[in-house]
């Protein structure tokens, strides 16, 4: 199974740093009686990889070198691929820069790399043969993507970054049938590359016909981009070490 991280983005919100956002420092790594310091992307490599992912492309921009450096070895099991988005063009583009890797017979997971969530077997728990997107219950949803469903758990609509969100509930991964991934892919073309958010491409897939699924497993999620979001993970984390999850 592939994996695709969306990369390329600049991190507006929480510069200046002196690497990438997909590089910043949250929690630690233990190895062993040693600890270093934990890129936040390694948070969602791991979840790919107990989702089920051998294969994780990163797509990145011209000017991250640095995240290159970072996975260029092997990161346990999984191999690395890297793709270019030239210039920002919103997530459609960059997910879709790794259409040339991902096979039609194989499933793909996709996740955003500033994010940690939570339960980590949040993707293993979807099914490899449906498109289906793992959603978390967060306090100010307007700064995310809610999912609509109906009670089959089919969904009806996303709603992109709405002032007043009918749910709390947004999507943080999603894996999906790698045919469905070009058919998507196809759909995007097909509207003249307009949709710079993955939810409204999925809202006219929705409208023609297709079909995708709400899985509402999540127990925790937090964006990283700003200084509250990365103070919001260390608490998560801490929390979660306390559980034992």
């Amino acid at each position: 199974m592939w994996g695709i991280i969306p990369a390329a983005g600049q991190g507006t919100r929480i510069q200046p740093l002196a690497f990438s956002k997909e590089l910043l420092p949250v929690g630690v790594r233990r190895d062993g009686a040693c600890e270093r310091p934990r890129a936040v992307s390694e948070y969602l490599v791991e979840r790919l990889a107990r989702g089920g992912a051998d294969k994780i492309c990163f797509v990145i921009s011209p000017n991250k070198a640095d995240i290159l450096r970072y996975y260029s070895d092997r990161l346990g099991e999984v191999d690395f691929a890297f793709v270019v988005q030239p210039r920002p063009a919103g997530l459609c583009d960059a997910v879709f820069r790794a259409i040339p890797l991902i096979p039609k017979d194989e499933p793909v997971a996709i996740g955003l790399p500033d994010t940690i969530w939570f339960p980590e077997d949040g993707l293993a728990r979807l099914p490899d043969d449906r498109f289906s997107f793992l959603s978390f219950p967060v306090e100010e949803p307007q700064h995310f993507d809610a999912v609509m469903a109906d009670a089959d758990g089919r969904i009806r609509e996303i709603q992109v970054k709405a002032p007043s969100p009918a749910s709390n509930w947004i999507w943080g991964a999603l894996k999906l049938p790698g045919r469905t991934f070009h058919e998507l892919h196809a759909l995007w073309l097909e509207r003249g590359r307009e949709d710079e958010y993955l939810g409204t491409l999925v809202n006219a897939w929705i409208a023609k016909g297709g079909e995708a699924w709400n899985a509402p497993l999540g127990t925790g999620y937090v964006d990283t981009g700003t200084l509250h979001g990365w103070r919001e993970a260390q608490r998560l984390l801490e929390q979660s070490e306390t559980a034992g999850d």
